[in-house]
């Protein structure tokens, strides 16, 4: 007579692997930061494009007074928009190192280890969000020398940072999934180029959502770069906003995509 075998404990009820999947999280992010020390220069050259739409569009519409932003400065309104459009810039075109990494092997070796492909995507995410943040500070730091009424409480600023890391993780994971499904940098440039504006001008960042006409406000209402931007206004410069449910679709839009990102991440190497 023959003994039944004991079904084997759920996954879920382990905490060994709850800790070994944070680790081994924790361990790409490593990995990732360790990458980014050798791209100070690009961060600086990166910077150039906010900086220029700071000193340039935000001072000259500021003098004109073209677009209605209430008691709020025109400059002060622009200065999160276009934090979070240097974020945007940085992240959408992450899914170039993926590729990169496919064409030189090492994405292969990666994906044949016990490593989680969800923790080599957030490992990848967390690099666009530290990227994003190394960034933002050089745009506060203009933006306060401009006169911009930036918020002093660590709270806030906390709270900022937390925002473009969400945002970024979001748009890199985005780049991701479009390396899984385009599986070459040729197309995912274009289609990386092609989104990038759209997103931007679809959102928030350089105008009121009332100004807009009914259809692009639907889209923007779809946009996180918009709720993305809306966190960053009401942290950083104290206008009216909706932050918890800026934070909830940030949050909620970075696990999904994180998601489906694991999910495509083998179509790459077969």
């Amino acid at each position: 007579m023959s003994v039944p075998l004991a079904a084997p404990p759920a996954a879920s009820a382990d905490p060994g692997a709850v800790r070994r999947l944070l680790s081994r999280v924790g361990t790409m992010c490593l990995v990732e930061l360790q990458k980014l020390r050798r791209d100070r220069a690009e961060l600086l050259t990166r910077a150039i494009q906010p900086a220029l739409w700071l000193l340039i569009f935000g001072e000259t519409f500021t003098r004109l007074r073209a677009i209605p932003t209430g008691s709020t400065p025109y400059l002060d309104f622009l200065a999160p928009g276009i934090l979070a459009q240097s974020a945007l810039f940085i992240a959408i075109f992450y899914g170039i190192q993926i590729i990169w990494e496919r064409d030189a092997g090492v994405l292969g070796k990666l994906l044949v280890t016990p490593t989680p492909r969800a923790a080599l995507v957030t490992g990848k995410a967390f690099a666009a969000g530290v990227r994003a943040l190394a960034q933002a500070v050089i745009v506060l730091v203009l933006a306060a020398l401009l006169g911009v009424g930036l918020t002093a409480n660590p709270l806030k600023l906390a709270g900022a940072a937390l925002a473009v890391v969400l945002g970024s993780a979001f748009f890199c994971c985005l780049s991701i999934v479009i390396a899984g499904l385009v599986l070459s940098r040729e197309r995912l440039m274009g289609i990386g180029q092609a989104i990038t504006m759209p997103l931007f001008f679809g959102s928030n960042a350089l105008y009121p959502v009332d100004l807009m006409p009914g259809w692009l406000r639907v889209l923007s209402h779809v946009n996180p770069l918009s709720y993305e931007v809306d966190a960053l206004r009401g942290l950083l410069i104290g206008t009216a906003n909706h932050i918890w449910v800026d934070f909830g679709v940030l949050a909620g839009s970075a696990a999904v995509a994180i998601a489906v990102a694991s999910a495509l991440l083998g179509r790459l190497v077969r």
